[in-house]
């Protein structure tokens, strides 16, 4: 029994192009090595002396870096290729990260993570249409959800090591072996993988592929990216307000917190690929699972209302990481599904910016409201997130609409 599940569960891996595999490959070894970013703002305050305002503006122009690079990584992609993007990237933010150890002040390192920014999310676009041209139509979202299982082993392994890195050698360690994972991971790709002209991904004959003459005509697309934005504005509280909650509220330490993120990499790890698997065999719309997704996100941030209990803390993870499993690999889906051909690496760039901007917004609103409401701030935060949650829900029904009304017509 426990044979046939084991195999049942390798078969989801199968059918995969060798191209896939070594993206798949040098994905893991570029998030396993981003080390620096779970230990920045540590980093930025004790070792170099900012303050909590100087900390948080470094922060913003990370997150407005980021937002450029990543439309600029779509629409060079469209232009000249993914793979040069891809190369150009990951090389360059390698050699970046040798550098950016060695500035100290506060103009150079708001103007450095700026321009590092822009260098290493112009590659999540490129990537995003990689896996357009080399895997099978069919296997479409499984590819994805194979590269973010890769990014979740990644970000586990990461900061364990990082940690030990600063233990060890201390924070200029983190900035050398990010730096040299990077150009590992292109140069392995670079030797192994051929660069593809053009994608043979998008299928026009598939009924799901609607043409539009310009992304920012594509009304579905627009309302659709609304409920990215607040997926990832929901998700991205994991990260920044609930820690802080865990330790002010229910005294958790930093294993305790650690141990819950834990749980949901594993879930993610053994339940995503079958359940996406399960998915694309039954053929069941893309849009109304990702709809379901961000309504489970909603209702884990409800859950946060008890307060007195913490394992009300497990279950909130288990919501959200369903949430999680329902809404990502089909949100990235359905967001490539939308772009003709030669726009795919515009339509990506736009996509990749939302979570961008989700990451930016999710910390600063969150804290904001936490802030602005005390002695009440957390509850009012988890009230206004599910709130948002429930907005969500009502665009990604409304974007089903605009689609089924849009088949109609053809």
């Amino acid at each position: 029994m426990l044979k046939s599940g084991f195999q049942r569960y390798i078969n989801n891996f199968k059918g995969f192009s060798r191209e896939i595999w070594i993206l798949t490959l040098v994905t893991f070894i570029n998030r396993a090595g981003t080390m620096v970013l779970p230990f920045l703002s540590k980093y930025l305050k004790e070792d170099l002396g900012f303050s909590y305002s100087q900390v948080g503006w470094i922060m913003v122009c990370f997150g407005s870096g980021s937002i450029i690079g990543s439309w600029l990584g779509g629409k060079l992609s469209d232009k000249i290729g993914f793979y040069r993007i891809m190369i150009f990237s990951l090389f360059t933010t390698g050699i970046l990260m040798f550098l950016i150890q060695y500035i100290t002040t506060f103009v150079g390192l708001c103007t450095g993570m700026f321009i590092l920014m822009i260098v290493a999310d112009m590659f999540r676009p490129a990537m995003f249409v990689s896996l357009g041209a080399y895997a099978k139509p069919e296997n479409r979202t499984r590819a994805l959800t194979l590269v973010r299982l890769a990014i979740n082993l990644g970000f586990a392994a990461g900061p364990a090591l990082g940690g030990l890195i600063i233990m060890s050698i201390g924070y200029r360690g983190l900035f050398w072996i990010d730096g040299t994972t990077c150009i590992i991971a292109i140069l392995i790709f670079w030797l192994k993988v051929k660069e593809k002209k053009k994608s043979a991904f998008i299928d026009k004959k598939n009924p799901d592929e609607v043409l539009t003459h310009s992304v920012f005509k594509d009304k579905p697309f627009w309302v659709f990216l609304f409920t990215c934005l607040v997926t990832g504005i929901l998700f991205f509280q994991v990260f920044t307000t609930i820690p802080l909650y865990h330790k002010e509220q229910f005294n958790l330490t930093e294993l305790q917190t650690g141990l819950l993120l834990t749980m949901n990499g594993l879930m993610i790890f053994f339940l995503e690929m079958p359940f996406v698997s399960y998915v694309e065999r039954n053929n069941i719309n893309k849009i109304k699972v990702v709809t379901v997704g961000t309504l489970l996100m909603a209702i884990s941030l409800f859950l946060m209302l008890v307060n007195t209990w913490s394992g009300i803390l497990i279950i909130m993870m288990v919501f959200m990481t369903i949430g999680e499993m329902f809404a990502f690999p089909f949100s990235n889906s359905v967001a490539l599904s939308r772009a003709p051909k030669g726009h795919e690496g515009r339509y990506m760039a736009i996509f990749t910016m939302s979570f961008s901007l989700a990451h930016i917004l999710s910390a600063k609103v969150g804290f904001g409201i936490i802030d602005y409401f005390k002695p009440n701030g957390y509850p009012m935060n988890w009230l206004i997130m599910g709130i948002l949650g429930l907005l969500g829900v009502l665009a990604g029904i409304w974007v089903y609409k605009l689609i089924q009304k849009e088949h109609k017509t053809f």
